[in-house]
């Protein structure tokens, strides 16, 4: 099955250099994806030509002469910005010419352009942004971190009901566990949008709902998708991403602090590299944006050729697996 996708070529700190490298990277290794490279053609065009070796046939170039910059507020860019490489790239998606959109762009403006560009499925009140979190039995999936603050009890009930749909698909497990982030497990204990969602997500017959997870036990896996509202799940994985930060910085810095220590660290690089890696957030691509008519996935602003092309091979699964076919199915079946 081809899969197009739609890259914003412009968005991200590296782009267009990193941005045409993953797509390249991305063709080479999965057979089945066609990429659109939108943006400042010249620009575009000038970063291809230093590369020969890959599926030219499988790449082609959308023109945009405007970028939304990350200082630009949102929805005016989308508004005022109509040809943009990020409202461009959208509106294939919206008219059917590309089944997804990377970007490594304005957050803000991906989630605005998402809703009013691609539309969202009916029957979903407000999409999600959902990344993977490693953790050390493998991956839960956070939802929301950074789409909707100030959500509602059944916004959370979707996000579980989103999140469940797309963790079965792609990480190929049956019933996968939801859980609420809260401050206890108790269930007298949280805030009044946790205590009155409980109830709700228990109700709930599409999910597998175990109770309320605390933050300090995330790292180790205690629910495959963990439901929140977007504030509460964006200091989550900023401080995720912190942490990882610093702890690799620690342990570097205790390895070189004598010869001995160069000497160990020798010794257990192999099994450190390997256990380290675990914790990688590179490996995950970017959080796509559960909830519309079409995929959108946002990368890191920061990605490189290999987050990229990460990124544009998750969208295979999502359209193998039909998720938002099957999102749909769920969230309108009570109608």
């Amino acid at each position: 099955m081809d899969v197009t996708v739609a890259l914003d070529a412009m968005g991200g700190d590296y782009a267009p250099a990193e941005t045409v490298a993953g797509a390249i990277d991305a063709v080479k290794e999965f057979p089945q994806i066609h990429v659109v490279l939108v943006g400042i053609e010249d620009s575009i065009r000038a970063e291809l030509d230093k590369y020969q070796d890959y599926p030219k046939d499988r790449i082609r170039i959308e023109p945009a002469t405007e970028i939304i910059d990350m200082g630009d507020v949102p929805t005016l860019a989308i508004k005022e910005k109509k040809n943009s490489s990020l409202v461009v790239a959208m509106k294939l998606v919206r008219d059917g010419k590309a089944d997804a959109i990377v970007s490594a762009g304005s957050t803000g403006a991906i989630l605005v352009g998402g809703q009013l560009v691609v539309g969202r499925i009916k029957g979903v009140k407000r999409p999600a942004l959902c990344p993977f979190l490693p953790t050390k039995k493998g991956m839960s999936l956070l939802i929301d971190c950074g789409a909707n603050v100030d959500a509602k009890p059944e916004n959370l009930v979707q996000f579980a009901q989103m999140g469940s749909i797309y963790y079965e698909n792609v990480m190929g497990k049956k019933n996968p566990t939801v859980g609420i982030v809260n401050i206890g497990t108790e269930e007298e204990k949280g805030n009044k949008l946790v205590k009155e969602t409980g109830p709700l997500l228990k109700e709930c017959k599409d999910i597998n709902f175990i109770g309320s997870v605390e933050a300090r036990d995330i790292p180790s896996n205690p629910s495959d998708v963990l439901v929140c509202e977007a504030f509460v799940g964006n200091v989550i994985l900023k401080l995720f991403e912190g942490l990882a930060l610093t702890f690799l910085g620690v342990i570097k810095k205790a390895l070189y602090k004598s010869a001995k220590t160069k000497i160990g660290g020798l010794l257990i690089k192999s099994s450190l590299k390997e256990q380290l890696s675990l914790f990688d957030t590179k490996d995950q691509g970017g959080a796509p944006l559960l909830g519309l008519k079409g995929l959108v996935v946002k990368a890191h602003g920061n990605s490189k050729a290999f987050e990229i092309k990460t990124a544009i091979g998750q969208c295979i699964t999502f359209k193998e697996n039909d998720i938002s076919g099957k999102i749909a199915k769920v969230v309108n079946q009570d109608e």
